[in-house]
């Protein structure tokens, strides 16, 4: 039957397209908590509160929603505005948004209700499926109506075009207003190849930076901060730091310890600060010793400013050299010298923090005594300057996290501890190196020595709590004991939500948590905190690692594959990358580039381990039984749970549940990645895994995993 004229009118509507991203993967009972949160946000906006239903249609779409505005383009920037504020107290809730403006018609659906269809609304879902959580996407023909507004020029950062269906390509724009919205370039656009551009799209797009350049000069320079970021795709937070590792002015590699202490000081000091983001040490470490400029120092680790210097330690006085530069062009904001005794150490840190708060503008909380506060968290309880120069030196050699470097760490916490017993960030760090040690090591350090460090690991978590229950360490060590010897996961987390509490800047401290939460299976929250720590240590390959193992299990292989050659990129030799490389190809059905793949893994153990896994899924059997062979003759007491792994995907349930019973029975820690790992999570919906899951924490015992 034809349709009728009615069902055929068209007009133009403003859509603003809403989806929560990762939710196919949730329970159902998560799926209708988020939908309800995400419902609640939408409607508390003020451009929903106030629209009449003349002005404005709601569409339900299974995993978020499209709202169709009547009168203009506006509306829906502001509305997605609004919701991308309120979604920052829920990173539980990942959401991503696209606008585009177009023809839409009333129809009536087959239970004889007016609803909305047309192609307005089938381009803002393609605009929004372009973009990541965060991301709110605008079509060119939004953009073109919203730039001649000095309100929205200085948000829109050109993107260029993005394939959807069909071959289809749209040209679109991210809308960014820090910290709103998402400024990275999203992965469609990264992946991507470049392509030369044809003829008529540049002169198009030659058209709209010549009316942008034109609305610029008339609104008095609003547009150039847009022009000047379309190649960059990622704006630079203006309150954000890196401090550089301090050079050593002596020339002494004795005294290299102090140097690189001063230089973790000052980042401890200023990530106390909610305002300012503030790289970690992990990554800017990377640049000791080498000469980058500084404009691509801030480019690869997204900082506006850089705090550079210089430490001369001699007998019992200590120079100090700091200079506060702009990253983009090496201007000098900044600089000054501090010439003091060794004494005085903990109050001319203060003063270097304090001085660097000033030019930053940060705005602090309380009085300025504060700053002094925040500087001197690592000062011991009774000002002994030995005692925190045994704590830096311990820090020197637990950073560089090999067995025999461990023990020294430790001998030089507890010197710290003799010196000041209350001194509660040295047990909160003695903590760390011994259970790192007992941890890391378990295959290599007798079994005598790897119990005396869990002791000792326990023991001094409880006294640094103990003295100082506002020390994000303390809770920090405490968690870390809680999740991987006791395996309390509840207890765990509240820890690690404590920690992050009192010191929100420090990547540690978000890992910790990024990676519980993982373990739970709460991966929504896992992505977004794994991309809040990856913000803070854009170096650090453990980051990218955890946050692709994440996007595995969210199904975005594509993302999590460019996380893994990342971590590559930053560190070849280093251990497990090659491993979850050959696990993505496994899960695409790529068995043969697993194989090869899994040869080039750097450790022999994930070595084994992958190629186990890798040459079972490509057929070659008779090598894949001696890889697994080898892997429990060598490694049955230390590595129960990756064996299990390997027979999860072998499809032998009996043998798989059988080695996460030996697993939990030895304190493999790895038992805890039973929600973390593709292939165990097969099989979450047998009986004997949930009986598990819930048996050893990380399920709930009143509902299965999704």
């Amino acid at each position: 039957m034809p349709e009728s004229d009615d069902n055929l009118r068209l007009e133009i509507g403003h859509v603003l397209f809403i989806d929560i991203v990762g939710y196919s993967k949730l329970l159902n009972e998560e799926q209708k908590e988020r939908l309800n949160q995400l419902s609640e946000i939408v409607l508390a906006t003020t451009p929903v509160r106030e629209a009449t239903d003349e002005q404005l249609v709601r569409l339900p779409t299974g995993d978020g929603m499209a709202l169709v505005f009547r009168d203009s383009a506006e509306e829906p920037a502001r509305c997605a505005l609004e919701i991308a504020e309120a979604l920052q107290k829920h990173p539980e809730l990942p959401v991503r948004m696209g606008i585009h403006s177009g023809p839409v018609s009333e129809v009536t659906d087959v239970s004889g209700r007016t609803n909305i269809a047309g192609a307005g609304i089938n381009m803002a879902q393609r605009v929004m499926d372009c973009g990541d959580a965060g991301h709110i996407l605008l079509s060119q023909h939004v953009a073109d109506d919203l730039v001649h507004s000095r309100q929205w020029a200085s948000r829109l950062r050109d993107l260029g075009e993005c394939e959807v269906k069909h071959g289809v390509r749209l040209h679109l724009v991210n809308l960014y207003a820090e910290p709103l919205g998402n400024a990275a370039v999203p992965q469609k656009f990264q992946r991507a190849a470049p392509k030369p551009a044809a003829e008529k799209p540049a002169r198009r797009n030659a058209g709209w930076i010549a009316a942008l350049v034109l609305f610029a000069i008339l609104a008095a320079g609003a547009a150039y901060y847009f022009t000047a970021h379309r190649s960059k795709g990622v704006a630079i937070p203006e309150k954000s730091i890196a401090v550089l590792p301090m050079v050593n002015s002596t020339g002494d590699p004795a005294n290299e310890y102090f140097s690189d202490g001063m230089s973790e000081e000052f980042i401890s000091s200023l990530s106390r600060l909610q305002d300012l983001k503030v790289v970690g040490r992990t990554s800017s470490f990377q640049f000791k010793g080498k000469t980058d400029d500084s404009k691509t120092i801030g480019e690869k680790l997204g900082v506006y400013y850089l705090l550079e210097g210089s430490v001369r330690k001699s007998a019992d006085r200590v120079r100090i050299a700091v200079a506060l530069i702009k990253s983009g062009d090496g201007a000098n904001v900044w600089s000054d010298t501090y010439d003091r005794d060794l004494k005085d150490i903990f109050a001319v840190q203060s003063e270097i923090a304090g001085a660097v708060a000033k030019q930053l503008k940060v705005a602090l909380l309380g009085h300025s005594g504060q700053v002094a506060h925040l500087a001197t968290a690592s000062t011991p309880s009774n000002q002994n300057v030995e005692a925190y120069n045994a704590l830096l030196q311990g820090n020197f050699y637990a950073n560089r996290s090999t067995a025999e470097d461990y023990r020294k760490a430790i001998g030089y916490y507890e010197e710290a501890i003799r010196l000041d017993p209350r001194y509660a960030l040295a047990h909160a760090m003695l903590s760390r190196a011994a259970l790192n040690l007992a941890n890391n090591y378990s295959g290599s350090i007798a079994p005598k020595e790897g119990q005396e460090a869990i002791a000792k690991a326990r023991a001094s978590a409880k006294s640094a709590l103990n003295l100082d229950p506002n020390l994000a360490e303390a809770h920090s060590a405490q968690g870390r004991i809680l999740e991987i010897v006791d395996f309390n996961f509840a207890a765990a987390e509240a820890e690690y939500r404590r920690a992050l509490e009192l010191a929100p800047q420090n990547p540690s401290a978000t890992n910790n948590l990024a990676n519980l939460m993982g373990n739970l299976g709460k991966l929504d929250e896992a992505l977004a905190l794994g991309q809040r720590a990856l913000a803070l240590e854009p170096l650090r390959i453990a980051s990218h690692l955890n946050l692709a193992i994440t996007l595995t299990l969210l199904g975005r292989y594509h993302e999590a594959e460019a996380a893994v050659r990342k971590a590559i990129a930053l560190q070849p030799q280093a251990a497990i990358n090659y491993t979850w490389l050959a696990v993505l190809q496994i899960l695409r059905g790529n068995s043969g580039a697993a194989v090869e793949l899994a040869k080039q893994e750097t450790d022999p153990f994930w070595r084994t381990y992958a190629l186990a896994l890798a040459q079972f899924a490509n057929g070659e059997r008779a090598e894949a039984d001696a890889a697994l062979k080898k892997l429990i003759d060598e490694n049955a007491d230390s590595s129960g749970s990756q064996i299990a792994q390997v027979y999860a995907l072998r499809k032998e349930p009996q043998k798989m549940f059988e080695w996460l019973e030996h697993a939990w029975t030895t304190h493999d820690p790895g038992v805890n990645e039973l929600l973390s790992n593709p292939f165990l999570r097969a099989y979450k919906d047998d009986p004997r895994f949930i009986a598990f899951a819930q048996k050893i924490g990380v399920m709930p015992k009143s509902a299965a995993t999704r």
